[in-house]
């Protein structure tokens, strides 16, 4: 069985704090970009810059992995990206499982940046049997009766889910019973899990609504141009997130009680 379920990447033994573990990405990306252009040293500065961070606080997240610039010359490229990589474990090959393969899941499946950045797509996994078989990105999806099975098989510790909210916590439940200890999760709830297991959640409509924020702020601080009303588009917008609409009397909810 591969050993990934049981083996964690170095970082939190090595103490390293939560907010520079989530830059570590961002800096492996842009260095991964770097080396594509051949690019054999780079500058603190110009590296935050492309990660889209200060140069202080990069150095000092470097100086967490024990990974110190030479003055004047700046840091080796080549050398950052492996000491990076394997920090956040991608040295190794990770099984990854995505459950749900709607339209959502499919993208995922067909996201050709997973094997490059050391992680296998080893199934696809949907409840409807009418999936069973289809080929989507080249793999074969298979129902989810036979979840804990493909688990087991390919030693998965990490699972994607995509599936629909109603149905996302009874296989979060079935994930962690199985072995898995890390999921990535698009459906729009909030799961539960029991200590041990991390959950990294990506909620595509709640970047929209942080987005539709500052889009606010910038039209006025009231919602409207220059501070004035809200616009008829901009009050249509809260209810439908709010699930009100202004009726004779007030607000009243969008859809009444029977």
């Amino acid at each position: 069985m591969a050993t990934g379920r049981t083996h964690r990447p170095a970082t939190r033994s090595r103490g390293i704090p939560e907010a520079t573990v989530a830059r570590l990405p961002l800096y492996l990306r842009a260095l991964t970009a770097l080396s594509e252009r051949s690019v054999p040293t780079v500058s603190s500065e110009e590296l935050a810059a492309a990660a889209g961070v200060n140069s202080a606080k990069l150095r000092k997240d470097f100086s967490y992995l024990g990974s110190y610039g030479t003055r004047g010359v700046g840091y080796d490229v080549e050398y950052l990206v492996y000491q990076i990589s394997r920090e956040l474990g991608l040295t190794q090959d990770w099984p990854v499982v995505i459950v749900g393969i709607g339209n959502l899941g499919a993208a995922l499946a067909n996201y050709g940046g997973f094997a490059s950045r050391g992680f296998r797509v080893a199934a696809l996994i949907d409840a409807d049997p009418a999936m069973a078989g289809k080929p989507v990105a080249g793999i074969g999806v298979q129902h989810t009766d036979e979840l804990e099975h493909i688990i087991e098989s390919n030693g998965v510790s990490i699972g994607v889910i995509a599936t629909p909210a109603g149905a996302a916590q009874q296989v979060c439940d079935r994930l962690v019973a199985a072995g898995v200890t890390s999921i990535l999760n698009f459906a729009p709830t909030v799961l539960t899990v029991p200590d041990g297991v991390d959950v990294r959640k990506v909620d595509l409509s709640i970047e929209l609504q942080i987005l539709a924020f500052h889009e606010q702020r910038k039209a006025g601080e009231d919602g409207g141009p220059d501070g004035g009303p809200p616009s008829p588009a901009a009050r249509a917008a809260a209810a439908a997130v709010t699930g009100h609409r202004k009726g004779p009397d007030g607000d009243v909810p969008a859809v009444m009680p029977a």
